[in-house]
């Protein structure tokens, strides 16, 4: 059993509610799916409700639920703590699946500090399936539900990885929103080189047909969702603001003239200002050989491991056995 006889899930016929609310199904939950709009074609799939201000039968199944999930868009879900807690029966357990957890966190203090929370960010693609892959969990007040619904994501394959709210969202911008920077910036360099992409594919060497794979696999998602990311973690910007100063501090690290004018592929920015070396020793002062003890040292005991993935990435990419492509 699930440990949640009958659950509601909020958002249930999105990629993420759907997953969840097929978990809760399988483990032999009675979940009941909230939604504003049914999926097309299937109109009873789900109580059209608002759960920012529930109607009497929205009202009647959160006060029997013993979990309510909020799979749901973080206006939404902020603006729903209030009146969904207000009828949630003791005991019961409040989980949402957003991907900034502060908002959450400071929402739950004012409106409900004594109801068991946890909040649940797949980090993945829902299509991409549960098993082997990490679910951040920031729980804010634990309890016998936290530890139930944890189990139940580990007993679907999933592998929760506990972080505090504040733990959560730093690891999410380097995670998510500078990952995401790099490789759109890398889509956007190309384009202004005007390179030949068909070209580029034949000739690449594995570390940049990696990069092209990431830059299609981004192409073929939301740009609402990429945005979103982008926009709602608070310390985005600051990952933004640092792979900019990065990329400034090697290009003088490597000898680049900004003010340059005999370059043929040059990219006029009248915009663009000098930015300060990184005070690790980034800057110009420094070398190569500096940048690499630095990173080796940042990598520490996963550098090993993260040389072995990619030498097995690289075999995929190839299907051979080959030990080079080290340089390149």
């Amino acid at each position: 059993m699930s440990g949640f006889p009958q659950s509601v899930v909020v958002g249930g016929s999105g990629a993420v509610g759907g997953m969840f609310a097929g978990l809760l199904r399988e483990a032999g939950s009675r979940t009941l799916v909230v939604d504003l709009v049914p999926p097309p074609g299937r109109p009873d799939a789900c109580l059209v409700g608002d759960v920012t201000a529930p109607g009497p039968e929205l009202a009647a199944a959160l006060r029997d639920a013993d979990l309510v999930l909020l799979a749901v868009h973080e206006d939404v879900a902020l603006k729903a703590v209030a009146p969904v807690t207000r009828l949630m029966r003791p005991g019961a357990l409040l989980a949402d699946t957003l991907s900034v957890r502060t908002g959450m966190a400071a929402e739950l203090a004012a409106h409900a500090p004594g109801v068991q929370h946890v909040g649940l960010n797949p980090m993945f693609a829902p299509a991409a399936g549960m098993t082997g892959r990490p679910v951040a969990a920031v729980v804010t007040r634990d309890g016998p539900g936290v530890t139930a619904l944890l189990r139940l994501v580990e007993g679907g394959g999933g592998r929760p990885v506990r972080l505090t709210a504040e733990e959560h969202d730093r690891t999410t911008a380097a995670t998510q929103a500078l990952t995401h920077a790099v490789i759109l910036s890398f889509g956007l360099a190309l384009a202004r080189l005007g390179v030949d992409v068909r070209a580029l594919a034949a000739t690449a060497p594995p570390p940049h047909q990696v990069l092209l794979a990431l830059l299609a696999r981004v192409l073929g998602g939301s740009p609402e969702v990429y945005g979103d990311i982008q926009r709602s973690n608070p310390r985005a910007a600051s990952a933004r603001r640092a792979l900019a100063e990065a990329l400034r501090s090697f290009a003088a690290l490597v000898g680049d003239d900004p003010d340059r004018v005999d370059d043929p592929d040059r990219v006029d920015d009248p915009g663009r200002a000098d930015v300060p070396g990184h005070p690790g020793g980034f800057d110009g002062a420094g070398n190569l050989d500096g940048v690499f003890e630095e990173l080796r040292r940042l990598m520490g005991p996963e550098l090993a491991a993260g040389q072995d993935h990619c030498q097995e990435l690289f075999r995929t990419l190839h299907r051979t056995d080959d030990e080079g492509e080290k340089d390149r």
